[in-house]
Order: structure tokens, then C-alpha cells, then sequence
């Protein structure tokens, strides 16, 4: 059979996860983090007040659930190290229960011919560290170096794709901008110390991986496109400031080795430019990634500012741009975010046409969904308006291979349905649903579906 839609050989085909997403902080020896803190200081803050420790127990099911992911076709599968619970406290002497799990869950993979891509990284500070600041102090990069080269040491043997930093602009907007992550700091020019520090922290440890070790090492970033309401010069302006603060921040310098010109001198004329080391400039140019992950949800759309900002208010990313919300688009009504499926090609041929075509893939993309027993029939969730979404992105990354851009794989977020954050369990993502008081898993109709399109490497519509 002659397949519209069929993708390179070797593609990747896979699901992504998060160590504080998934594992469960309260199983197995693990040191605090900011999370645990949060939570336990405002639980509030959390859909349902269910925190950290209620998630779908990956330390407890990952052999069974490995089992599962074969079983629908993954040949790949990122998932997170919680430095937690490597180094509880963030610095210090390796938990060696945590080596043994992290050993098991790698060799389990492989067993099963599914290709471990591990992240360092996944919003989880240690609360010692984020303590003494986080990513605002110095001593932290070199404490999360020493972690990384620990991790490598560990595990490189045969995890042979590395990943720093998932979405590091998160917890740069989350807990410096606009208070959806701890500490909860509202501070433009912290917000871009710290922005600074993951990248050092980053080129750190791309440097000892590409000195000591003989696979590949990259960074996850959710680059959202930046589409201006007009071809207006002023719309267009805004929407290149919005781009350089939330996608090119990190992207030129983690794949060009340096940052925009534009974005600092706009920084320097509202006096946020970040405090550097001598050596930082070397740092950054020399230590480019070998491998990209993109995150793709939903674009972003922006319009001129209509409104001078208010002086007297702290500076803000907004003061450059507003957000526009386009007539007519389509709407994952449940979680307030547009579905734009071209986005997905926009990315590719951006990277193809000024990044040097670097080798990439989707390393996530997804749709979270409420209150998804009501599509339960016959004991299966079923999750159409699923399929279409990954459908209709597959034949935009399709299009996109087809245009010669360089794209490896797709991965889903996420496997299980997990714990999210502040939304906790509102929105359901995964391919099995869990039921978080039994811990039973079941899989959804679009499961059964990516277990064909793997199998086939592709799909007709």
C-alpha cells in the first residue's frame, strides 16, 4: 500500500515525559525541590490542591509501562533525570537508589530497542539551591555542571542523545515574569540574569559532554512563531521583538553562538542587559548543539502597542507589543490555547533557511483535554479530536521534510497522562489515561492509532 504520508527512515516515533511530572516525589530516596516547596507553602495554587507527590508513579510502573510503550510503536522516548534526586540537595554525595532506578529505566528502554533521550532539566530546581537563588547565582551553574558530568559519567555508556534544558524561557517566564512558577518573582531584568545563567549553565555542559563523551547533546526549546496582525511596519516591529525575547533569546545562541544584535541593544537602551564574565563570549561561540528539540503548541500573534505603558509599572515584555487574538482561528477550547498546524512547518523552514538546517524534531506537541471520560465508550476514551491534532501536524512536518528541512522525529506529550504543574491533572495528554487513586492505565483510541503510523513509518489520509 502506497502511503500519502510517509516519513524518512529511522524516524522517530515516541512520546516525552518529565521527572517531577511523572515519578512521584514521595517515592524513593529524593531531595526537595522548588515544586515540593510551592506546594507545600501555597497548595492553593494547584488544580484541585493535588501536588507533586499524587502523579502517574513512573518510579514504581516504568518496567510495565515500557512494556506499554512498545506496544504502541515507540522506537524512541525522552524522559528527565530529576537532579533531585541524583544529588539530593543539588550538590553533594549521588543517591545511589537513583542511580539504580535511572540504570533500570535506561537498560529497560534498550531492551526493548527504544532509544533513551535523556534532559537534565525539566523546571525542577533543587530547593538548596534555588535557596541561595537559582539561576540568579553563579555558584548554581557550576553546581548543575557538576551534575551534568556526573549524569553523563553514569549513563553516556549508553544514553547516546543529551538534552540541558527543556523550555528553558519557562521558568525564566514563570517565575521572573508573570508568576506562574516559584519563587514568584515579577522583575524583567532578574528575568533576564537568569535567562543568561541556563545559557551559560547550558554551554558548560555541552562543552564537557563534546570533551569526554561520543554521542549527541542539544537543548528542547518551545518555539512558538511570532505572527504580527499586519504587514503594518509597526505590527511587523512588534512581533520581531516579541520573537527575539521568547524564541531567539535562546535559540541563536544556543545553535549560532551568539546572541541578536537586536535584542541587545533593546535591552541595553532600557538598562537590562545581564551581568557577565570574562570568557562568557568564548564560551557561548564555541559550544554549539549537535541536535534540536522543538516544543510546538500554538503560535503566538502580537499587534503594535495601542497604549503607552504605564511608567510608573514594572517593565515588561509588553511594553514592546500587545497580544492579538485573530478572528476566526481555532480554538482547543478546554485549554484556551489556538490550534495553528502550519505553525509546526513555519519552525522547520525558519531553521532550514537561518539556522543552518540543523538537524532537529519535534520533541513535543500535544492537546490537553478536560474531563475526558466523557468520551469513554465501551471502556475506551475516544480521542478523535487527538488523532486529528497529531494528523494534521504530521502532514505539516511532512510538508516541511518535503521543503528539505531536517527533521528526525515526533514525540508526544506525553505517554501517560501526568501530573501538570499548577493545572495538576485538569488537562489530559496522553496516550493511556490513568486513574491517579488506582493507578490503573488504559489506553486511548489514539494510541492504537500511532501504534499503525509507527508501525508503518507513516499514514494515508
Amino acid at each position: 500500500m502506497t502511503l500519502n504520508y510517509s516519513f524518512p527512515e529511522n524516524f522517530w516515533w515516541g512520546s516525552a515525559s518529565s521527572a517531577p511530572q511523572s515519578e512521584g516525589s514521595h517515592n524513593g530516596i529524593k531531595g526537595r525541590d522548588i515544586w515540593d516547596h510551592w506546594y507545600q507553602t501555597e497548595p492553593n495554587r494547584f488544580f484541585d490542591q493535588i501536588g507533586p507527590s499524587q502523579t502517574s508513579d513512573f518510579f514504581i510502573h516504568y518496567r510495565q509501562d515500557i512494556e506499554r510503550m512498545k506496544r504502541i510503536g515507540h522506537n524512541s522516548f525522552r524522559l528527565s533525570i530529576s537532579w533531585a534526586r541524583l544529588i539530593p540537595g543539588g550538590t553533594g554525595e549521588v543517591n545511589q537508589e537513583a542511580v539504580q532506578f535511572y540504570n533500570d529505566v535506561i537498560n529497560q528502554l534498550l531492551a526493548h530497542k527504544i532509544e533513551p533521550f535523556v534532559n537534565l532539566f525539566h523546571f525542577d530546581m533543587p530547593l538548596e539551591l534555588q535557596n541561595i537563588g537559582g539561576w540568579e547565582n553563579r555558584k548554581v551553574i557550576d553546581a548543575y555542571t557538576k551534575y551534568a558530568e556526573i549524569a553523563f559519567n553514569l549513563f553516556g555508556d549508553r544514553v547516546k542523545k543529551w538534552f540541558t534544558f527543556n523550555e528553558p524561557i519557562v521558568p525564566v517566564e514563570g517565575g521572573y515574569l508573570y508568576d506562574f512558577h516559584y519563587p514568584n518573582i515579577i522583575d524583567f531584568k532578574k528575568a533576564i540574569q537568569v535567562a543568561y545563567h541556563t545559557m551559560i549553565a547550558h554551554k558548560q555542559a555541552v562543552q564537557i559532554y563534546h570533551k569526554n563523551q561520543d554521542g549527541e547533546i542539544g537543548i528542547i526549546l518551545n518555539l512558538t512563531p511570532s505572527y504580527p496582525r499586519s504587514q503594518h511596519p509597526a505590527d511587523l516591529k512588534a512581533a520581531n521583538i516579541c520573537d527575539l525575547i521568547f524564541n531567539r533569546s535562546f535559540l541563536d545562541p544556543a545553535v549560532k553562538g551568539t546572541y541578536p544584535h537586536e535584542l541587545i541593544e533593546l535591552l541595553a537602551d532600557y538598562d537590562l542587559l545581564p551581568e557577565t564574565e570574562p570568557g562568557d563570549n568564548q564560551l557561548i561561540e564555541s559550544n554549539k548543539i549537535d541536535l534540536l528539540g522543538v516544543n510546538y503548541y500554538q503560535p503566538r500573534r502580537v499587534k503594535a502597542k495601542e497604549d503607552l505603558p504605564n511608567p510608573d509599572s514594572p517593565i515588561m515584555p509588553e511594553w514592546f507589543f500587545s497580544y492579538y487574538e485573530m478572528p476566526g482561528r481555532k480554538m482547543n477550547m478546554y485549554r484556551g490555547w489556538e490550534i495553528y498546524e502550519k505553525g509546526i512547518y513555519d519552525i522547520m523552514i525558519n531553521l532550514r533557511d537561518n539556522y543552518d538546517n540543523i538537524r532537529s524534531f519535534i520533541s513535543e506537541n500535544g492537546m490537553g483535554v478536560q474531563d475526558e471520560e466523557r468520551f469513554l465508550k465501551n471502556g475506551q476514551i475516544e480521542d478523535d479530536y487527538r488523532i486529528e491534532f497529531i494528523k494534521e501536524h504530521l502532514k505539516w512536518l511532512h510538508k516541511a521534510i518535503e521543503a528539505g528541512c531536517n527533521v528526525r522525529g515526533y514525540h508526544l506529550w506525553t505517554f501517560i497522562d501526568n501530573w501538570s504543574w499548577m493545572n495538576a491533572y485538569k488537562n489530559r495528554y496522553g496516550f493511556y489515561s490513568v486513574n491517579i487513586k488506582t493507578q490503573e492505565r488504559t489506553a486511548k483510541k489514539s494510541a492504537y492509532w500511532f501504534a499503525e503510523i509507527a508501525k508503518q513509518n507513516g499514514f494515508n489520509d
